[in-house]
């Protein structure tokens, strides 16, 4: 039988160590994101619920991520485990020898590359794709009765604004913009004004500055000055990234470094089950040194890729070199297994 009481158990024990190590890889990551964007939106005071909810839709991008990292400690976790409580041997000695490993191996790589084929080429990118508009309306929507503080705020492409905030009052409000010249304000004091897509700004004590294309200067010397400046507009193709495309949006505009991408994101979840299988289960060899090998080989091969993917780096090379690195590691391991067998 296929899959037997044996198979069901090595399954449900591989499953346990797995969302184990899930849980806990998934925690660290998302509350180091939540960090992030908490840094990042805090002097704006956007409310925390907000901010959650945003570092929800990081989830299925950071799981794409982190699913090598997780199975690689959970297979070595889970059977670290039986061998030490002697299961292991229990199994083998019942006569089927490794089939029930193989076919329980077989059928979880099984399902969990169906479950990252689905995320990582649907699910993920149109989640992340979400995210970034939420995140990019969250940091541009800006409620200046409650900014504590600027750090030279983008208005839009053109506007600079900078200011020093006392309760509910501006001052040393500092502004740079183009129009048809280049244009600097300083005022003392001012309020600001959220009014449909403009800040209108109302500004006391100050002088404003125009250079235009022939360097000749003008100055403006006021006690009341009104502004008015177009909100930010960023359109959504502004601000996705490759990781939002799904495999439909790489087809449609001929990405096929981006499909390869993530062909050998699937493909390293064959590659850290065959040699898990090859270096430590086939042996039955749990040692730490022989489980330090297979831990570090493996990482440093999920950490060299993400290098790659972040990159800007051609197709060509990226095959080539990819392919190296994968021989390699194979070469490597068949010399480490012939030797222990000397």
């Amino acid at each position: 039988m296929f899959f037997g009481k044996i198979n069901t158990y090595l399954f449900l024990q591989i499953s346990r160590y797995f969302f184990l190590i899930l849980f806990i890889f998934l925690s660290v990551a998302w509350l180091l994101q939540v960090t992030r964007l908490l840094t990042i939106t805090n002097f704006m005071h956007i409310e925390f619920l907000d901010v959650i909810i945003l570092s929800f839709y990081l989830i299925p991008n950071i799981i794409s991520v982190i699913a090598p990292f997780i199975l690689i400690f959970g297979l070595l976790l889970c059977f670290v485990k039986l061998n030490k409580d002697n299961e292991l041997i229990a199994i083998l000695s019942l006569g089927n020898g490794l089939k029930p490993f193989r076919n329980t191996l077989f059928f979880f790589s099984l399902i969990m590359i169906l479950f990252l084929v689905l995320l990582n080429f649907y699910f993920a990118p149109i989640v992340y794709k979400e995210y970034k508009i939420h995140e990019n309306k969250l940091r541009n929507t800006l409620d200046f009765d409650n900014i504590m503080f600027s750090n030279f705020l983008n208005l839009n492409n053109t506007t600079i604004l900078d200011f020093k905030k006392n309760e509910n009052e501006y001052t040393d409000v500092f502004m740079s913009f183009y129009d048809t010249k280049e244009n600097i304000v300083y005022a003392k004091k001012g309020n600001i004004f959220n009014e449909n897509n403009q800040y209108r700004f109302q500004l006391s004590d100050g002088f404003k500055i125009s250079i235009d294309e022939g360097n000749q200067i003008e100055k403006l010397e006021f006690l009341n000055y009104v502004l008015k400046i177009d909100k930010k507009n960023i359109s959504s193709g502004a601000i996705i990234d490759q990781n939002t495309f799904t495999i439909l949006d790489d087809l449609k505009n001929g990405n096929r470094l981006n499909i390869v991408f993530k062909i050998i994101d699937i493909f390293l979840i064959i590659f850290v089950i065959f040699l898990f299988y090859k270096n430590n289960l086939k042996k039955i060899n749990f040692k730490f040194n022989n489980n330090i090998y297979f831990a570090l080989l493996c990482i440093t091969i999920l950490i060299i890729n993400q290098i790659y993917k972040n990159s800007d780096v051609t197709l060509i090379n990226y095959l080539m070199n990819i392919s190296i690195i994968f021989f390699s590691a194979i070469v490597l391991t068949w010399i480490k297994i012939r030797y222990e067998q000397n």
